[in-house]
């Protein structure tokens, strides 16, 4: 009996990246019963001598502890102690992955083909939206008929979120160990380089600046590292690169415009589109539209941006509170009840919380939560790195925590559920990962 419930809650754990394209409520329901099923697993079914002899599961519930400690002191405690306790439902992601779900081999390739299918499937879907253009009404709909509310930018299939660069550009390496596990696609440099190079021109065009810019990086950091399949590496970034010149020369996105004004305002660029008008085909109709500046123009006056006000925001919070920061979770309650926090926001509303993890945990858990979350990528990293798998899946376990944990970025909130289901399911996956070795 246990044998077939292991086995069930392996495949439906197995699912989580298709179920993220749903939203967040799917996943956290699996991820939810996924690890009381773990804490079931581990109490009562086995020994549980193997997990308390790993550093990193102690500097997990040491870092889940800080959280609960911190938020004795919080500004909303029942904000605070409500998303702390549940965060250990993340915390135990990697451990569940690694100890039971994805100990079978057969199940982790499985699940590295389905993150492979996947990832193709939604750069093709937003391809497909990205080409189904009109300059007066912007991108149409996917493949599955959703439409972003938002001018400008790309949905793929994830409804009404603007999240298909992330969601790509942070599974697509994993989809990349399992081309170079698949002996058949091993030495294969076409498909490699095309892979490769679909998810950077796709993870470019979503407008996702963090998600292209951090895929990038760790394209850069794979040709450096990854001996044996530079070529397949350096390939995909010059065949990325003339794909989206081509595309920024060709496509009416990037052509059909005219600036009318420029700020780093948060929508502040404004342009003018022109299109051939529905009723009087010979005429030409214009509309203003309100998008998101440049990242050059975002950078040069930084301090009035969204992200400067917010981050400047964040800053005060944890130089006034600087040991056990405001609580978890009491980012928006604090600026939004305190008037001294509120004038700070000045162009824009507060915000539900401050858009970087290390900024976060800085204003809501102050240093005792931020040292703690710094043992715990430090000890991540040591894991990966003493674990016994081979040495190309180890660089690729490493990228991908890089990238996700990359500091100077901006970035969801990992309390939030798919934020922070994605992040600590592809920690599970880099644990495993870390010690794969090829079988065939």
């Amino acid at each position: 009996m246990i044998f077939y419930t292991e086995r069930f809650f392996s495949y439906i754990f197995l699912l989580v990246p298709l179920f993220l394209i749903t939203g967040p409520a799917v996943p956290d329901i699996v991820i939810t019963t996924s690890v009381i099923f773990s804490i079931f697993y581990f109490i009562f079914l086995k020994k549980n001598e193997e997990i308390l002899k790993i550093n990193f599961f102690i500097i997990s519930v040491i870092f889940w502890s800080s959280l609960l400690l911190i938020s004795f002191f919080s500004y909303n405690k029942i904000n605070s102690f409500q998303d702390s306790i549940i965060f250990i439902r993340f915390l135990l992601i990697p451990f569940s992955a690694y100890f039971i779900f994805f100990k079978n081999n057969k199940i982790f390739i499985r699940l590295l083909i389905l993150i492979l299918l996947l990832v193709v499937f939604v750069c093709i879907d937003t391809l497909f939206q990205f080409f189904n253009y009109s300059s007066e009404f912007g991108f149409g709909s996917d493949m599955i008929g959703f439409k972003s509310n938002w001018y400008g930018r790309l949905t793929g299939p994830f409804g009404d979120e603007l999240i298909p660069g992330s969601y790509v550009s942070k599974f697509g390496l994993i989809g990349y160990a399992y081309l170079i596990l698949n002996k058949k696609f091993r030495t294969n440099v076409i498909v490699q380089s095309i892979y490769l190079s679909l998810i950077f021109v796709v993870s470019y065009i979503t407008g996702e600046r963090m998600a292209f810019a951090t895929y990038a990086m760790g394209l850069f950091f794979l040709l450096i590292f990854l001996n044996g399949y530079r070529k397949s590496i350096f390939f995909s970034i010059v065949l990325g690169l003339l794909s989206l010149l081509i595309i920024i020369q060709l496509h009416p996105f990037y052509n059909d415009f005219k600036v009318i004004e420029s700020t780093e305002y948060h929508q502040g660029l404004k342009i003018e589109k022109s299109y051939k008008c529905q009723n009087h085909t010979e005429e030409v109709c214009s509309k203003i539209i309100e998008v998101q500046p440049s990242f050059f123009k975002i950078l040069r006056n930084f301090n009035t941006s969204a992200y400067g006000e917010i981050y400047l925001l964040a800053y005060k919070m944890f130089i006034n509170n600087p040991i056990t920061g405001i609580g978890i979770n009491n980012f928006k309650y604090i600026c939004e009840t305190n008037n001294f926090y509120n004038n700070l926001m000045i162009n824009y509303d507060c915000a539900s919380h401050p858009h970087n993890i290390y900024i976060q945990w800085l204003a809501e858990g102050g240093l005792i939560v931020f040292f703690t979350f710094l043992l715990y990528l430090l000890f991540l990293v040591t894991f990966i790195l003493k674990n016994e798998g081979e040495k190309k899946f180890k660089i690729i376990s490493l990228i991908l925590i890089l990238i996700m944990f990359w500091p100077i970025m901006s970035t969801g909130s990992l309390i939030k559920n798919w934020y922070g289901i994605i992040t600590f399911f592809i920690i599970g996956i880099s644990m495993r990962l870390s010690k794969f070795r090829n079988i065939d």
